[in-house]
C-alpha cells in the first residue's frame, strides 16, 4: 500500500466519515427541509446532526483514531452545522425565535466569534475541542430539541449561558497560543503547559 493510500486511509475513519455527514448531508438537508417547510424531516435530520456530533469524536477515542484532519473536519462541520441552524429555525419556528433571540443569538455568537478571532490570528479555524465547549454544545443540542419538540424554551437561556463561557475560554486559549492546537482540553491544561515550557 502506497503512502498516499494509507493516508487517505486514515483520514477516511468511521468517525471522519460521521464528521463528513454532518457536513455534506446534514447540513444542507436542514436548509432544504425549513425551506420546504418540512418540520419532521427537519426535526429528524437536526437530531442525526446532534447524535453524529456526539458519536464521532466518541467513535474517535475509542478506535484511537483521533487525527488533526478529524479535528479541523469537525469545525468545518460544526460551523456548517450552526448556520444551517440559523438560517433554518427563522423559517420553521418564528414564534420560538422570537421568545428566544437573545439565547439564541447568544448561542449563535458564543460558536462564531472565537472562530473568526482565530482564524484572523492563526489563518486557520480553531479545532480546540474543549471540555466545556462540549458541554456547552451537548446543552444546547438538549435544550433545542426540547423546545423544539414543544417542551419549556427556558433551558435555552441556562445553555447560552454556558456557551458563553465556553467561548470565553476559547478567547483566552487564542490570546495564549502562539501556533494553533487541536484537541487542547481547556485553558488551564494550555496555561500550564507554557508554564513549564517556559521554565
Amino acid at each position: 500500500m502506497s503512502g498516499a493510500t494509507r493516508l487517505h486511509h486514515r483520514r477516511w475513519t468511521v468517525a471522519n466519515c460521521l464528521t463528513a455527514f454532518r457536513l455534506l448531508v446534514a447540513a444542507p438537508s436542514l436548509v432544504i427541509f425549513a425551506l420546504a417547510g418540512w418540520r419532521d424531516a427537519f426535526l429528524w435530520m437536526l437530531a442525526a446532526s446532534f447524535f453524529t456530533d456526539f458519536a464521532d469524536g466518541t467513535v474517535a477515542r475509542l478506535t484511537g483514531g483521533t487525527t488533526r484532519f478529524g479535528a479541523r473536519l469537525d469545525s468545518w462541520a460544526d460551523g456548517a452545522a450552526y448556520c444551517a441552524i440559523a438560517v433554518s429555525l427563522p423559517l420553521l419556528f418564528p414564534r420560538l425565535v422570537a421568545e428566544q433571540w437573545p439565547a439564541m443569538l447568544a448561542i449563535i455568537a458564543s460558536f462564531v466569534v472565537p472562530g473568526v478571532v482565530g482564524f484572523a490570528k492563526f489563518r486557520r479555524f480553531t479545532s480546540y475541542h474543549t471540555l466545556l465547549v462540549k458541554a456547552a454544545v451537548g446543552a444546547t443540542a438538549l435544550a433545542l430539541m426540547w423546545a423544539l419538540w414543544g417542551g419549556p424554551a427556558n433551558l435555552l437561556r441556562a445553555a447560552a449561558l454556558l456557551a458563553v463561557a465556553a467561548a470565553i475560554e476559547e478567547l483566552a486559549i487564542t490570546w495564549l497560543l502562539k501556533a494553533p492546537l487541536s484537541n487542547v482540553g481547556s485553558v488551564i491544561k494550555v496555561w500550564r503547559e507554557q508554564r513549564r515550557s517556559a521554565a
